[in-house]
């Protein structure tokens, strides 16, 4: 059942189908926090900057680890309308999650970002990464986030992606991702895990530290002959 050994081996192999994108205009965004790994093999692979996409699963009052939707920065907010019917949930029952994982979402912001702006996606192209792709609902809501901060086109890729979220993540045209690149998108998917040999909890400060060696190989120190040309 494994395809990866770990999130290194499967950002490698991600890495490998995504050449095209070894272009100036594209900037690659990993969904914190195991994403992270994996974007940053990906972006040291097309030598391109990485940032992160800062989203949180609501998951159902009664069953957290079930996901009735996500948030994510600039107040962005998806629901799974499926899910949200079957569970019966109540207008109220939503803004109280929401209230307790926004809350959340903004100490996380504060946390991996400490002070560094975000990466300027006006008029680029911007390639969302995670580990895996389940439902769909916290990718979603980071393409969302992308296009409002103005990125031309974005993308999402994942070492693996369920078959049905493949599809429905480029509904509707305009408003999820513009294209969906994965290693492998199996049906029957039940856990991004089941897919990995090892699949360790991903600690803030191993985020940060991707982020910050990242920053420095794309944006040399002063002095350095070499140049960005991003």
């Amino acid at each position: 059942m494994a395809l990866f050994t770990d999130r290194a081996d499967a950002g490698r192999q991600l890495a490998g189908i995504l050449g095209r994108f070894r272009v100036p205009a594209v900037v690659v965004l990993g969904l914190p926090r195991g994403g992270v790994p994996v974007a940053a093999e990906v972006a040291n692979a097309l030598r391109v900057p990485l940032d992160v996409i800062i989203v949180r699963k609501l998951g159902l009052p009664f069953e957290p680890e079930v996901a009735m939707g996500a948030i994510g920065e600039e107040g962005v907010r998806v629901l799974n309308v499926r899910v949200l019917a079957l569970a019966q949930t109540t207008d109220a029952q939503i803004q109280a999650v929401e209230g307790r994982e926004r809350s959340v979402l903004e100490a996380r912001v504060a946390e991996l970002r400490r002070g560094r702006p975000r990466l300027n996606l006006a008029g680029r192209t911007a390639l969302i990464v995670d580990d895996g792709v389940a439902t769909g609902s916290t990718a979603r809501a980071a393409c969302r986030v992308a296009r409002l901060l103005g990125a031309q086109r974005v993308v999402l890729a994942a070492p693996v992606i369920a078959a049905r979220a493949e599809v429905e993540l480029t509904k509707p045209a305009g408003e999820a991702a513009d294209e969906v690149v994965s290693v492998a998108a199996p049906f029957g998917f039940a856990a991004v895990g089941q897919y990995y040999r090892r699949f360790d909890a991903i600690e803030d400060s191993e985020v940060t530290a991707l982020l910050a060696e990242s920053a420095e190989r794309t944006h040399p120190p002063e002095g350095n002959p070499e140049t960005d040309t991003l």
